[in-house]
């Protein structure tokens, strides 16, 4: 592998309330992006793409026992689907997973006329862009 170029993403950790949702969700959506289980701990679990991975963890710390994607911190993360046809299976597979889709009434241009792309949230309040490319 060669090394990471500089300013490019190394991690994002999420603090969650409960893992096995987390896990059930997350780790569905993030399989179905070419991400791999990279780490397994009592209290989370990553996935790794490349160089870049993504953390779902429960912490003792946790301020509040949800996430609230309107108040300052993390609103979304927004990921490269490929073509349509990919993120129309993902929306349809998504309810089965644990993600309800956002602003369907707008779908798949929630974003504007000229951008294509599926807004999912998970019962913990995360939402997740899926961006045709």
């Amino acid at each position: 592998m060669n090394p990471p170029v500089p300013g490019t993403l190394h991690h994002v950790e999420l603090w969650v309330p409960d893992l096995d949702r987390a896990v059930a969700g997350f780790g569905w959506l993030l399989g179905e992006l070419g991400y791999t289980e990279f780490q397994s701990w009592s209290a989370g679990r990553s996935w790794r793409l490349g160089q870049t991975y993504l953390v779902v963890e429960v912490s003792p710390d946790l301020a509040a026992a949800e996430h609230e994607r309107c108040r300052p911190g993390l609103n979304h993360l927004a990921f490269h689907v490929g073509d349509r046809a990919r993120l129309d299976r993902l929306v349809a597979d998504a309810p089965g997973h644990g993600w309800r889709l956002m602003f369907a009434d707008r779908h798949p241009h929630a974003g504007g006329p000229d951008h294509v792309a599926g807004y999912l949230e998970n019962i913990d309040g995360f939402e997740i862009e899926l961006v045709v490319s």
